[in-house]
């Protein structure tokens, strides 16, 4: 059954990654071959074994050589190196652009000290996500966003309609959309890892590199000392001979670093991080991420949040900052604030199951056979070894170790409420 599971979780990926049409999924990441934009790295992944599928309107890496499997473990023991280039980075500034976010975000950006950021969520007027995003702010007049990829043109409409009624009553905000730029990611085992660079007049790639020797390998090309940034922190480094904006952070729940980097760097970059960890970091595409983030209990936008659901029932009410909670001031502020003080009707959970995997969409039972919920993610854990899944379900019904039922291909299957994250997270934080 492992082995079936973990084939079904390939398949399944692939398919959802490479047909445009698919219900949610289609509607909020994948387009079709025509018109694909590719990153900087587009012919390196190629030349190193990468499958490319359509992802929210790029050409994307869904696994390279090895399995997903194999992938998904080679990240927690080792590290694993993402192309990020795809999302869409941008950069507010002008004296009010901290008033301004607030309006629109659940954190509590004014406390935020230079060079610092945090995961936030901008809300609609009924108090439900309209994408996640992780914010920095550099300095007072200037803040640095990253939203995703397939939530690009509505994040961007969102933004600038309010940016037109707020400047048009005498606010001071900009904005610079960085479409020059790229992002990589190096993900390690024991913290999350991102790089920003925040430049505006040059073209820049973003890289993840991710998992316990993210930090040992990144160290090589750099004199900085990576040991005193921390997961949220932000530096602007030379690194491997190029000047890049570095943020400590990610999406596995492993340690690592997000770099920005000057796109004609990108490739040489690249293939030094590889090249300094002879081999035990490799290149990792979307399939694995989706099981690193699903095993790290990590909201997947369009499956785990949308715009009906809150940050309360979305299990992010530690992402809403106390001084918010106290004044509100952002849209939706008062169902959200309404459920911090009574209960959401719903609440985000972690399951295990027997059978095959749950997946999206499947049915959520109590033992009488009454449905209590919905799963919203689910797969088969390459590191755990077995199935695991998150999703809503009515409050009163999710206190941990509550048996349930768990509808697959019209069976029902036994599984059990669970805490998340599901594998421990080793962010890097000061002891």
């Amino acid at each position: 059954m492992r082995g079936a599971g973990l084939w079904q979780l390939g398949q399944s990926l692939t398919r959802r990654l490479a047909q445009a049409d698919k219900k949610a999924v289609g509607r909020r990441f994948f387009s079709t071959e025509d018109n694909l934009k590719k990153t900087v790295l587009y012919d390196f992944h190629v030349a190193n074994g990468g499958k490319m599928v359509p992802f929210a309107g790029w050409s994307m890496p869904i696994q390279y050589k090895d399995s997903i499997m194999e992938s998904t473990v080679n990240c927690r023991v080792n590290g694993s190196l993402f192309d990020v280039s795809h999302m869409c980075g941008l950069t507010l500034k002008g004296k009010d652009c901290v008033s301004f976010l607030e309006k629109l975000v659940i954190a509590d950006v004014a406390g935020l000290a230079h060079g610092t950021g945090t995961l936030t969520v901008f809300t609609n007027e009924n108090g439900g996500a309209i994408d996640d995003s992780v914010i920095t702010k550099v300095k007072d007049d200037q803040i640095y966003l990253v939203v995703n990829a397939g939530c690009r043109d509505k994040d961007l409409a969102h933004i600038e309609g309010h940016m037109k009624s707020f400047t048009s009553k005498g606010g001071d905000v900009s904005w610079h959309i960085h479409d020059e730029r790229s992002l990589l990611a190096l993900q390690v085992n024991h913290c999350t890892g991102i790089v920003f660079l925040l430049s505006l007049d040059l073209a820049f790639a973003s890289l993840q590199i991710l998992g316990p020797l993210a930090a040992p390998v990144l160290q090589h090309l750099t004199k900085d000392d990576l040991s005193k940034i921390y997961f949220g922190e932000f530096h602007i480094l030379d690194i491997n001979g190029a000047s890049c904006f570095l943020t400590r952070t990610g999406y596995t729940g492993e340690d690592g670093f997000e770099i920005s980097v000057p796109s004609e760097s990108a490739v040489d970059l690249a293939k030094a991080i590889l090249e300094k960890s002879e081999g035990k970091v490799r290149l990792t595409g979307l399939g694995a991420r989706d099981s690193l983030r699903l095993e790290a209990g990590l909201c997947l936008y369009g499956n785990d949040m949308e715009q009906h659901v809150t940050p309360v029932e979305a299990g992010l009410t530690w992402a809403i900052g106390k001084r918010r909670r106290a004044e509100g001031g952002f849209l939706g502020a008062e169902k959200i604030l309404k459920q911090l003080a009574e209960g959401p009707p719903v609440r985000r959970v972690g399951f295990i199951s027997s059978g095959p995997p749950a997946r999206s969409h499947s049915k959520v039972q109590d033992e009488k056979g009454n449905s209590i919920g919905e799963i919203t993610s689910g797969g088969f854990s390459p590191c755990l070894k077995k199935n695991i899944a998150m999703g809503y379900v009515k409050s009163g019904t999710h206190k941990t170790g509550t048996k349930v039922k768990i509808e697959v291909r019209g069976k029902a299957y036994d599984g059990a409420i669970t805490k998340m994250p599901f594998v421990p997270t080793k962010y890097y934080k000061p002891t």
